[in-house]
């Protein structure tokens, strides 16, 4: 199909528009009863149109919304009652044409939401022979068709199609679309791959662990969606402007006919009063914001949180994982009296296995790193906020080497209880808080109702967390403060490492909610990460998800979602914001402005009908091309920096609701 029959089926009302033109430009060479009936064909044509957008206004009406199809409704209709048809056909080509301008700049300005959209992996390529054989069979089946533990080759160059282990020994991954690094990250044998990434050189086998619905570009992939699909208020900026302009044209019609004595006056003004510029402009802008944010590696779910981010005061940080690198490491152990520092992280690693909490995964690595392997364990359960309690169940091959029974079950049987200090202090009366310096938490031990000691971690402070707050300070935001469920001796440190002075400490969900709902003045930014955050993210002005990816609870309540772990993007979205509305203000007042002048001028009969309909669409364009500025920052410093290491969290974990040492 050629491009000229995609555009006339794309835009039926333009092609039917130069038809009609084209036929009334071609009747003025014809005889006589031609020529004359044209400007009839072309008027009848007009109205029709007039009419159409007058029942296009009704329905908008009766819904609540003040448009501003009114002036275009007027001045295509004073147009030809007043004898102008042919500009009457003008505005028409401008109302017409307007949706193909619209169509173009919006397709322009979210190309980055489009291409994270195009790149979402459809195929996977199934491995159906069993390992070790001499030739693999295999077939291409869409992402929704992998299964759990299936294996998958990815050939050099492909995506990996959903989350999964690593099966070959080694290999290289491109994973700037989910980090922002864009150096190859190496990656050994039962490391956990996301999907969306790109393979190397080398062709790999995964093991399938997780449906394509649940895997991480597949989740960001919706999110771009419900942002595209979003129908914001923000997006309808130019509609607070319709009334007041509507009457300011009617009025200067209205005088210029009644000053004049001529009606024709009248359809002057008005065919240059044609709302275009206010009907697009600002939507392109926001759209335009938005594709800005999606190549900055941030998600905005629509164009009313680029307003909000626009007029942000105060914000709120948790800590861990959001002003800390959220990937502690141990510092030292301190045992209680008869017992050893390798018990003591044993212990703590076989209750951490069943937690999700990042604090969990640095304690896992570093038994690991010790050849300490966790007990095993009958039950376990997780305490919101507090800890993780963990029943140990008998162990055969401990019961053969243990010399006396009684022995055994001291090895084998036992409640553990790892967590805050308030928490496994209220089971174990012996407790004594162990003393942290500066930027230290710490992770508390109970075995059986008795205090077995402490593990002292530390969580360094993003490297770009002290230019972010510098950026935010610069940029209008008035109030800060630290909300977190560490304890204050812990959190602190690191505000006051950052000038933050307002700090609220020891908080579960419901207190960060009670605490943001008070915070003036508004708007409210909140920045987090994890699931114990998605209340408070959900109930700020504008919830700031941390690096949140996939079907995170984080990442589902907060409006905007940063794809990169990166600080730096949270003041990147906050200019974004300003950028995006200050352009779109200038778009819309530029299009006032100039419409007015121009109103004036045909006021005073300067400005012929036909010459004002086509300059009106000159005003149309310019007012466009203002307002996609927004795709590109304004200079350099405005430019979104990606993290400068790639960090990568444990594998299959993620932040947890149940933040259970000194820190959340």
């Amino acid at each position: 199909m050629s491009h000229l029959s995609v555009a006339i089926r794309n835009y039926p009302a333009v092609a039917a528009t130069l038809v009609v033109a084209l036929f009334g430009l071609v009747s003025l060479a014809m005889p006589a009863p031609l020529t004359h009936a044209a400007p009839f064909v072309i008027g009848a044509y007009a109205l029709i149109v007039a009419a159409w957008q007058a029942i296009s206004m009704v329905r908008k009406l009766l819904k609540g919304n003040a448009g501003l199809d009114i002036l275009a409704v007027m001045a295509i209709t004073a147009a030809v009652l007043v004898g102008e048809p042919w500009a009457a056909l003008v505005v028409v080509l401008m109302l017409t044409g307007g949706e193909a301008l619209e169509d173009y700049a919006q397709n322009r300005s979210r190309r980055e939401l489009d291409a994270l959209l195009n790149r979402a992996p459809r195929q996977a390529t199934r491995v159906l022979t069993p390992a070790g054989a001499s030739s693999e069979e295999l077939e291409t089946i869409s992402i929704d068709e992998v299964k759990l533990g299936d294996t998958l080759l990815v050939r050099p160059g492909e995506l990996v199609p959903v989350d999964a282990e690593l099966l070959s020994t080694d290999a290289e991954f491109d994973e700037s679309s989910l980090t922002g690094e864009s150096l190859p990250v190496h990656h050994a044998q039962g490391d956990s791959i996301a999907s969306g990434v790109v393979n190397g050189t080398t062709a790999v086998h995964l093991r399938a662990t997780a449906l394509a619905a649940d895997s991480q570009y597949q989740q960001i992939v919706a999110l771009v969606e419900v942002a595209q699909q979003s129908k914001a208020k923000a997006v309808r900026l130019a509609d607070r402007y319709a009334v007041p302009f509507t009457l300011v044209s009617v009025a200067i019609a209205a005088i210029a006919w009644v000053a004049s004595g001529d009606p024709v006056r009248f359809a002057e003004v008005l065919v240059v009063a044609t709302p275009c510029p206010l009907l697009i402009a600002a939507p392109v802008a926001f759209l335009g914001g938005m594709s800005r944010a999606a190549r900055a590696g941030l998600i905005v779910k629509g164009g009313s949180t680029l307003e909000q981010l626009a007029r942000v005061r105060s914000v709120a940080f948790d800590k861990t994982g959001t002003l800390t690198t959220g990937h502690p490491e141990l510092e030292r152990v301190e045992p209680a009296s008869g017992h050893s520092a390798e018990e003591v992280l044993q212990l703590a690693a076989t209750a951490e296995v069943y937690s999700s909490h990042v604090l969990a995964a640095a304690v896992i690595t570093t038994a690991e790193k010790a050849n300490l392997t966790p007990l095993p364990v009958e039950t376990a359960a997780e305490s919101a906020t507090n800890g993780v309690e963990a029943t140990l169940s008998p162990s055969s091959s401990e019961l053969a080497t243990a010399p006396t029974s009684k022995e055994a079950e001291h090895l084998n049987r036992g409640l553990i209880r790892v967590g805050k200090p308030s928490w496994v202090g209220q089971f174990a009366p012996d407790l004594r808080q162990v003393e942290l310096n500066p930027g230290e938490l710490a992770i508390y031990v109970a075995r059986d109702g008795h205090y077995v000691g402490a593990l002292i971690m530390r969580d360094g402070l993003r490297p770009d967390a002290l230019a972010t707050i510098t950026e935010l300070r610069e940029l209008g935001l008035e109030r800060m403060l630290v909300v977190t469920g560490d304890v204050a001796k812990t959190a602190r440190p690191i505000a006051a490492a950052l000038g933050i002075a307002e700090v609220h400490a020891e908080c579960r969900p419901q207190d960060k909610v009670r605490i943001v709902a008070e915070v003036q003045p508004r708007p409210l930014l909140m920045a987090g990460d994890g699931l114990n955050d998605a209340p408070v993210l959900a109930a700020a002005d504008v919830g700031f998800a941390m690096g949140a990816r996939g079907a995170t609870a984080a990442s589902e309540s907060a409006a905007v979602v940063n794809r990169f772990d990166s600080l730096a993007s949270l003041s990147t979205a906050v200019r974004i914001g300003q950028d995006t509305v200050r352009i779109a203000l200038q778009s819309i007042w530029l299009g006032i402005a100039i419409s007015v002048g121009l109103m004036l001028v045909a006021a005073f009969g300067f400005l012929p009908a036909l010459l004002g309909a086509w300059m009106q669409e000159a005003v149309d364009l310019v007012a466009i091309l203002w307002a996609l500025r927004t795709i590109a920052p304004k200079s350099k410093r405005q430019r979104s920096a990606p993290p400068q290491t790639p960090t990568r969290e444990a594998p299959t974990r993620q932040s947890s609701p149940a933040p259970h040492a000194e820190a959340t």
